[in-house]
């Protein structure tokens, strides 16, 4: 008897996870949503750039500028001995994907644009290896560059035996006023692939509207149920079928009925026969026991997520459930696995779990781990140590060795992530990371807490303020964390660090003095240092956390918690 595969949660570089710790024909459904938006500047032929959006257009470029990584990945593609791979589960380069990279290099040059694709092709030929013979690939993109990847996709996919199914349009927005002399953007594409020419597919039906119900199921029973009478007579062009022409309650239509006289005894003994003032009898067809009406390529009946929305997380990018349970249904079946290799804050994810399927999450930053991490621990808080330890956490730092292996990296973008890592750690995921773009005024993060009353019912929040360092700290570290968490108007100042606080240190501790809480009777140091050694759980006693007085837990969204009842309707 062989273990349950575990859930997967990658914490990294999805390209390098899928290249090594993903097996070949594994994997049922893929769906990614990678990094795009509208008004980031493709600067080689569109001039989108400015006006609100400025600032994420400026990160885009960043960070899809053509640089050693773009040029390594280029030269990767158009290496043309790969095109016949060396063995089987190897991945297979089509000469359609390497021409189709070498020509778009001359009509777009080396620049962002480029760099962007050359970094979704890696990605999508390795999606192909991964997924089963009858596995499925869904790719969420917008118009800016959706010509480009299905051009990606084709090569891909239709090179080796797949097909394109579907360009999905997802209505995700209404039209806006300010379009600025063109027609407002309100639709995302879903690209649809097929690995090969078979694959898991269950249509999906959407409810019916209320002018259809109320058009066609006029009807309504003592318990509120709606109906509608079908007609259970054939028509006088159907061919007669002798067995079907019989009388039953002194009525024989002369072309006979549309079901043997055993069905229509059984539905009339359950009262499911309506029979008119004519003698004519009718079938009692409820609406609750009809599909819906089959979903097409438009779809127009999933809002996106508001600012109101229960499931809303607070993630930029976040995707409703709706739509993802619609794609995991469609292309997948209990027990599958589905992939997806930017998993951001876990939707995906999410909708797999609920939905009983194994699932695969990539992404390259704690800020996405952290989220997802908390959102299954929230909805799943009775059964949290089973679901836990049925995910494997690939990549997150399990003891001070990796955690230091991760802080030593020599690029600043995987620097960043240690800080990220042990900011979230620390205050258990309810922090918030300082993502400002450049200089971060020696904030690496926040935390808050209720200090007091404001004498309209509501409270005066308290702040505390984080730095990381990837080395023992000093008194000099302590001092300017004191003068920036002055500047910041925060009530505590954390330094997290490799070393405990030396006797300079903990004099400078001393002389921030402590903070009296107004409502509570109780005293701790302004300035606090934790060691990155003291975040990990060791023999008889437990991590150390965050432990504000009155601390906020709501500044980060917690997803809506599995009840006794769902899981009784589950079961039903």
């Amino acid at each position: 008897m062989t273990d349950t595969p575990k859930n997967e949660l990658y914490y990294g570089d999805n390209l390098d996870v899928l290249r090594r710790k993903i097996a070949s024909g594994s994997v049922d459904l893929c769906y990614i949503d990678p990094p795009f938006n509208s008004k980031r500047n493709y600067f080689q032929i569109y001039n989108n750039q400015g006006g609100d959006d400025a600032a994420q257009a400026q990160a885009f470029v960043d960070t899809w500028s053509w640089g050693d990584e773009a040029a390594d990945g280029l030269a990767y593609i158009l290496d043309i001995e790969r095109l016949q791979p060396s063995h089987a589960g190897a991945t297979a380069w089509t000469e359609q994907t390497v021409e189709l990279i070498r020509g778009l290099e001359k009509v777009l040059g080396r620049g962002s644009l480029l760099a962007y694709l050359v970094h979704m092709t890696l990605r999508i030929v390795e999606i192909h290896r991964v997924l089963k013979p009858t596995g499925s690939f869904y790719l969420h993109c917008d118009p800016t560059a959706s010509h480009y990847l299905k051009l990606v996709c084709d090569a891909v996919f239709c090179g080796q035996g797949g097909d394109f199914l579907n360009e999905i349009v997802w209505k995700r927005t209404t039209a806006h006023s300010d379009t600025k002399g063109r027609f407002s953007h309100e639709t995302d594409v879903i690209l649809f692939y097929s690995k090969a020419s078979v694959t898991t597919w269950n249509p999906q039906h959407s409810e019916h509207s209320e002018s259809y119900k109320n058009s066609h199921y006029r009807h309504l029973d003592h318990d509120g149920r709606r109906y509608r009478h079908d007609n259970i007579i054939r028509s006088a062009s159907m061919w007669p079928r002798p067995n079907l022409v019989y009388d039953y309650k002194g009525f024989t239509p002369p072309w006979g009925r549309r079901m043997v006289r055993e069905k229509i005894e059984e539905l009339d003994k359950r009262g499911r026969i309506h029979w008119a003032k004519t003698g004519t009898p009718y079938l009692i067809r409820y609406l609750d026991e009809q599909p819906g009406e089959i979903v097409g390529n438009m779809w127009d009946d999933i809002p996106p997520i508001n600012s109101q929305a229960a499931e809303r997380l607070g993630y930029p990018t976040q995707k409703p459930e709706a739509l993802m349970e619609r794609i995991v249904k469609a292309s997948s079946n209990e027990g599958d696995t589905v992939l997806d290799a930017y998993c951001g804050c876990g939707t995906t994810v999410a909708v797999a779990q609920r939905l009983n399927r194994r699932w695969i999450g990539i992404d390259v930053t704690y800020q996405s781990i952290a989220p997802i991490l908390k959102r299954l621990e929230d909805r799943y808080k009775d059964d949290w140590p089973q679901v836990e330890a049925s995910i494997k956490l690939d990549g997150v730092p399990r003891d001070l060795e990796s955690a230091m292996a991760l802080a030593n990296r020599k690029d600043d973008k995987t620097r960043k992530e240690f800080e990220k890592w042990a900011v979230l750690t620390f205050t258990k995921n309810q922090g918030r990371v300082n993502d400002k773009k450049g200089a971060d005024g020696g904030v690496d993060g926040y935390a808050y807490f209720v200090m007091d009353s404001d004498g309209k019912g509501g409270f005066v929040n308290g702040k505390a303020i984080f730095q990381v360092k990837s080395r023992p700290g000093t008194r000099a570290d302590l001092a300017t964390l004191n003068s920036d968490r002055l500047r910041e108007k925060a009530e505590f100042g954390f330094l997290i660090c490799t070393g405990l606080p030396t006797k300079p240190m903990r004099d400078e501790i001393a002389a921030a003095g402590k903070f009296k809480h107004p409502m509570l009777d109780r005293e701790d140091d302004r300035l606090q240092v934790i060691t990155v050694a003291e975040l990990f759980e060791r023999p008889n006693w437990q991590a150390r956390r965050l432990d504000l007085p009155m601390a906020r837990t709501d500044t980060v969204k917690s997803a809506k918690a599995v009840t006794k009842d769902d899981k009784q309707a589950k079961l039903l």
